[in-house]
């Protein structure tokens, strides 16, 4: 990596970072603090850019491989989080399908999207437990997301994050994932680690790409 990009860690806030990898589209860095690995605001694409990309997906309730996909995350919930609890699915996207699954398991939901379902008034209360698939690969300031993620939840509260995490650096110019263009914050199990201790949060990672955190 290259020493003395400049760059600040949309996470962590540290300027401990270097370019990590680079291609005909946009760089990445890499912050030596917390492991995240990001795409600087120069290679963001704008709100409007970012918002036909998302019109494009077809998340559908009644998409039963959609339903399996998102089930990765919600066959977890269950041992955890009692029948009855009320949760924020938080970026819900063009077609909510994880609160209508939960919903169907006995939980009472609530959605939040900025762009698909923007009622900011359901950001003002607390929740037993906040769902958060594939959407923390999107955070443009992913510190300050978590600490909003953390103000949504009750004590003893539940965090549930599916976004997929780099396992291996060396396979990352080949990752699918990273050619998204609206894909800008990428985590190792070491940045989930950090996530857990700054907030003072409890992990568990049931499988891959499924984080839990529990807040105390």
């Amino acid at each position: 990596m290259v020493e003395g990009v400049g760059w600040i860690c949309p996470l962590c806030g540290s300027g401990e970072t270097a370019l990590f990898h680079s291609n005909a589209l946009r760089s990445y860095g890499r912050c030596g603090r917390c492991l995240l690995t990001f795409v600087p605001p120069e290679g963001h694409l704008t709100h409007a850019e970012a918002e036909a990309v998302y019109r494009l997906h077809r998340n559908d309730p009644g998409d039963t491989g959609y339903r399996e996909f998102l089930d990765r995350l919600a066959r977890h919930l269950p041992s955890r989080i009692p029948v009855g609890a009320t949760g924020l699915d938080y970026g819900s996207g063009p077609g909510p399908t994880l609160s209508v699954i939960l919903e169907e398991r006995g939980y009472r939901m609530r959605i939040y999207d900025p762009v698909f379902a923007p009622d900011t008034g359901v950001l003002g209360e607390k929740y037993d437990f906040v769902t958060c698939t594939e959407t923390a690969e999107h955070f443009a300031e992913p510190g300050g997301e978590f600490r909003r993620l953390d103000g949504l939840l009750r004590p003893g509260g539940w965090l549930a994050v599916m976004t997929q995490m780099l396992l291996r650096d060396e396979a990352f110019a080949g990752w699918g994932y990273q050619r998204d263009p609206t894909h800008i914050a990428f985590y190792r199990l070491e940045t989930l680690m950090w996530i857990a201790g700054r907030m003072g949060w409890q992990l568990e990672t049931p499988e891959p790409h499924v984080a839990l955190f529990r807040k105390g």
